[in-house]
């Protein structure tokens, strides 16, 4: 994969959190506190400079009370579309 292709799907997979997280009304700490990461981690995830692991996804997931696949859904991430 190229490093643009990744860099852009962690933009993209950190706008969904953020849109999510607003949704539920929580602020960046509310969140970070109620998956046990870091603020500034989420911050970062948020920004698209993290590349989360995928027990973190689900924690962020679990935290929103929101199915993993909902984080995934305007990603863009067919074959077809260049993706993975």
């Amino acid at each position: 994969m190229k490093p643009e292709r990744a860099a852009q799907i962690q933009e993209h997979f950190g706008e969904q959190v953020r849109k999510m997280r607003k949704q539920k009304g929580l602020s960046q700490e509310a969140l970070s506190f109620a998956c046990e990461l870091d603020r500034t981690y989420v911050g970062g995830v948020e920004r698209g400079e993290r590349n989360i692991s995928l027990i973190n996804i689900y924690k962020i997931a679990e935290a929103l009370d929101i199915d993993v696949r909902d984080l995934f859904d305007t990603l863009g991430l067919s074959r077809g579309s260049g993706g993975i």
